[in-house]
């Protein structure tokens, strides 16, 4: 990705929001920012990686579903596919934005046991509630839509084909930083090494980055994905986010499927979805799944042979003759509380506002999401989606909100 329109250094001393972290979530953050008449504050978004080469955006499966646990999870997709279908409307009818969809293919989620079949009928009712269009489907409707499936072991399905999908969304975050720099957000190249606290330790005052500079901020958002932690422990606070590698195929099938392959979530955790033209692009990771340096992207190859092959040649027997054409590792910031997102300020750190643990659901949540934030910074309050549940206070209370659906 493009370098262009980051700063080697802040042009200014002083900043009313500064975002650390110019990933998806920072850009979307900045973004609802510059689009809000009623902020008209200054932004500075500091990055440590301007190329994005190691980022889990850049690293992202680019799909989004409805199909979670919890309603307020379902309805933050919601807002995301309608946000990407009008994409030019919401960036004010610009021209120079293109018209986006979804490829509905859906997710496919199928349970092997009677436990995990009423997992996908309880999270249906709860999806149904507010208005997601998902299917329960039996082994033999299953066969019947999708005969490439073996579905010898399986005892339900669930699937969602409205909004569901596929999505272009490096096109989206490319727009978000395009138009929040042409609207005055400045972007920098640099890492925020350190934070200074009021004497009573209730605001940040100001951040250091490794380039000398001291940048005094009126508030301040933690988007750094998978080192949140990092961040967060410049002033003393703790926040259970984990690097956690996810590995993902890109393949050729000898014999390609005849229709559509739903992104299939097999009840080994294996996970693969249709690119088209006979290519496919799978995930997964190992049993073993312990925390990893930030910097730890190597594959496991093991992993492939072993694992990943031949669940997808069990399910899919067409997938027994296949080429692998690339691949790699990314990161999940792991939320290891409850496997969702941590939002809002801090309980005691009033102006330090967290945007963290998005357990692999980021892409698909980066437009509620920052949304919120924006509307949290402009207004000390949300005016769409009550964002509340989400905030860090539940971690300090031990109430998690447990999301069941983490891929």
């Amino acid at each position: 990705m493009s370098t262009a329109g980051f700063h080697t250094s802040p042009t200014r001393s002083s900043y009313d929001v500064v975002i650390i972290g110019g990933a998806i979530m920072g850009s979307s953050t900045a973004w609802f920012l510059s689009d809000n008449p009623d902020f008209d504050g200054s932004v500075l978004v500091v990055e440590r990686d301007p190329t994005y080469g190691a980022c889990s955006t850049a690293h992202t499966n680019s799909c989004m579903r409805q199909q979670f646990s919890t309603a307020l999870n379902v309805q933050i997709s919601q807002f995301a596919a309608d946000f990407v279908k009008n994409i030019r409307t919401y960036m004010g009818n610009d021209d120079r934005v293109p018209n986006l969809n979804i490829h509905s293919f859906g997710y496919m989620y199928l349970a092997d046991t009677p436990e995990f079949a009423t997992v996908l009928r309880a999270n249906a009712k709860i999806q149904h509630q507010v208005g997601a269009a998902t299917q329960l489907m039996t082994a033999d409707q299953i066969k019947a839509d999708y005969p490439f499936y073996n579905v010898d072991d399986i005892v339900l399905g669930s699937i969602n084909l409205v909004d569901e999908g596929y999505w272009d969304g490096a096109t989206v975050f490319d727009w978000w930083r395009r138009q929040a720099r042409e609207r005055g957000v400045e972007y920098v190249s640099g890492e925020v090494v350190a934070m200074t606290k009021n004497p009573v330790g209730s605001r940040v005052e100001s951040v250091a980055l490794a380039g000398g500079q001291v940048i005094s901020c009126g508030q301040l958002v933690n988007a750094s994905g998978p080192r949140a932690a990092r961040t967060t422990k410049m002033i003393g606070i703790d926040v259970p986010v984990e690097p956690r590698k996810r590995f993902t195929w890109i393949f050729k099938a000898e014999q390609p499927l005849d229709r559509d392959l739903p992104l299939t979530i097999d009840p080994s955790g294996v996970h693969v979805r249709e690119i088209g033209g006979g290519t496919y692009q799978c995930g997964g990771h190992s049993d073993h799944d312990p925390p990893v340096a930030y910097d730890d992207f190597t594959m496991d190859h093991a992993l492939w042979e072993q694992h990943i092959w031949p669940m997808l040649a069990t399910r899919i027997p067409q997938f027994e003759a296949i080429k692998v054409t690339s691949e790699w590792a990314g990161h999940y910031s792991m939320n290891v509380f409850d496997h969702n997102a941590i939002m809002g300020p801090h309980h005691e750190v009033e102006n330090f506002i967290f945007l963290n643990g998005f357990s692999g659901h980021g892409l698909q949540q980066s437009p509620a999401m920052g949304r919120g934030t924006a509307e949290w910074l402009t207004y000390g309050a949300y005016r769409s989606l009550d964002l509340t549940p989400f905030h860090y206070d539940r971690i300090a209370r031990d109430a998690p909100i447990m999301e069941k659906a983490v891929i």
